[in-house]
C-alpha cells in the first residue's frame, strides 16, 4: 500500500494591506495582506487546517504584524 501525505505552513496572498511604518528597518510603504496557516493533506487534497492568522508583511525587509 502507497500513502503519499503531506505537512506544512501555506500562505495565500489577499491583497494590499495599511501604509504604515516598519518597526525594523523604519521605511514607511504600503504592507501586503497575506493569510497563513498549518495544513496537512493526503494525495495532494487538504484534510485539515489549523493556526489561521491573518498578517501584513513589510514590502521592504518581510517583517510580518499580525492584524
Amino acid at each position: 500500500m502507497f500513502l503519499l501525505f503531506g505537512f506544512g505552513t501555506k500562505q495565500k496572498h489577499l491583497g494590499p494591506g495599511a501604509v504604515r511604518t516598519c518597526p525594523r528597518c523604519s521605511n514607511t510603504t504600503q504592507w501586503a495582506r497575506i493569510r497563513q496557516f498549518r495544513q496537512f493533506s493526503v494525495f495532494f487534497v487538504p484534510v485539515a487546517r489549523w493556526r489561521r492568522q491573518t498578517l501584513e508583511v513589510c514590502g521592504v525587509c518581510g517583517t510580518a504584524v499580525e492584524v
